[in-house]
């Protein structure tokens, strides 16, 4: 339990946290923002378009739900600073059950605080859309195909724990066992947000269960990232443009799925980015869902371009093996799983392969946030 004096200092330090976050989250200018859009929405034939009315409406629920946890943090920060007060001036003693309380009440508002720091992390333009996750077996034949196939099972665990709603776009499996390559949707909020993190190439050393001598093999698996977005954004794709393939569904089918070429494949030939997608059994849902994603990793490539960094984000992440990957997991000699861009680990193996990523992907965001490279680790 904290004395009167660390208390005081801690609240001191929560205070200057808050202020950091204000700052950093601009909130009156969101606030004029707020009450911009309110006013637009009042004026006589704000609804005569749908298509903008959603936006402003949209972009408003969006704001109020970035401001929501620092209110939270500014009552609870108020609530704190009244018994301090009562403390200061003799009111409460250090020895009562209230002084408990009081010190109780401090550890909450601290973890309230570290809770309003990662959601300020996430304030990119399209953090709080859906993600579009690809995964591809690289180096190592069938070892790869089963370290993609355990990830996967890693990212729909994880997905779970977040309350994410995970819909398969695709899934092809390997030669021997596991799979060559997956794609799937994350549905819920700041789902892009999170899993950008997890894009890049994912490293494993173990003794192979494919190896009946028993030695150590090194696999490698990429994972790419990409926002969800809407029809009316991104880049428009001309049907000269593309070339569309229809073939029969490969895998776990039955009576109609792979009697039928539902299965579309889109190249989009100036890029060269191909979208495969054979999870529906219509071939016109398969298109759309195809063109969905086609359309999101343009505008993610567009995006990635304006900032010259498309070897960092995209595409250009290198080849998928030695010397490109983002982490390290490690089950043999020793365990361990270690974020080569942050340093974060733990030896716990079994915890992260059942979805426990949060460590690393809040390590990630904390590196890539201006409040959270000022604050001491302390703070986080």
């Amino acid at each position: 339990m904290r004395t009167w004096t660390e208390l005081t200092a801690a609240l001191a330090e929560l205070e200057e946290r808050h202020g950091r976050l204000r700052k950093f989250l601009d909130v009156e200018g969101k606030g004029r923002r707020i009450a911009a859009l309110e006013a637009e929405m009042a004026v006589p034939g704000f609804w005569d378009s749908p298509s903008h009315s959603r936006l402003v409406i949209g972009e408003g629920s969006r704001l109020k739900h970035a401001l929501q946890p620092l209110e939270r943090l500014e009552q609870s920060l108020a609530e704190l600073s009244a018994y301090v007060e009562l403390l200061k001036e003799g009111a409460l003693e250090e020895s009562s059950p209230d002084f408990v309380a009081v010190d109780g009440l401090c550890d909450g508002v601290e973890r309230l605080a570290d809770e309003v720091e990662l959601a300020s992390f996430l304030s990119g333009p399209r953090d709080g859309c859906n993600a579009i996750v690809s995964l591809h077996a690289g180096a190592g034949g069938t070892e790869a195909c089963d370290w993609a196939d355990m990830l996967l099972r890693m990212y729909l665990r994880w997905a779970e724990r977040k309350n994410f709603t995970v819909e398969m776009e695709e899934l092809q499996a390997g030669d021997c066992a596991g799979i060559s390559r997956a794609t799937f949707r994350l549905i819920g909020d700041n789902a892009y947000g999170y899993a950008k993190a997890e894009r890049g190439v994912h490293r494993l050393v173990r003794i192979s269960p494919f190896d009946a001598n028993r030695r150590r093999h090194t696999s490698f698996c990429s994972v790419d990232v990409v926002a969800e977005i809407e029809d009316d954004v991104g880049p428009d794709v001309r049907d000269e443009d593309l070339r569309v393939d229809v073939y029969r569904s490969s895998g776990k089918g039955g009576q109609h799925v792979n009697k039928t070429e539902s299965a579309v494949r889109l190249t989009h030939l100036p890029s060269g980015i191909v979208v495969t997608c054979q999870n529906e059994r219509s071939q016109i849902k398969n298109k759309a869902s195809a063109m969905r994603i086609l359309r999101a990793r343009l505008y993610e490539r567009m995006e990635d371009e304006k900032r010259s960094a498309m070897e960092k984000f995209y595409g250009e992440k290198g080849e998928i093996g030695w010397g490109n990957q983002i982490r390290s997991y490690v089950f043999q000699p020793y365990q361990m799983v270690k974020d080569l861009r942050t340093g974060q680990g733990t030896a716990n193996v079994q915890a992260v392969m059942d979805g426990d990523l949060d460590d690393f992907i809040n390590a990630w965001l904390r590196a890539g946030c201006p409040i959270a490279r000022r604050s001491q680790p302390s703070d986080l």
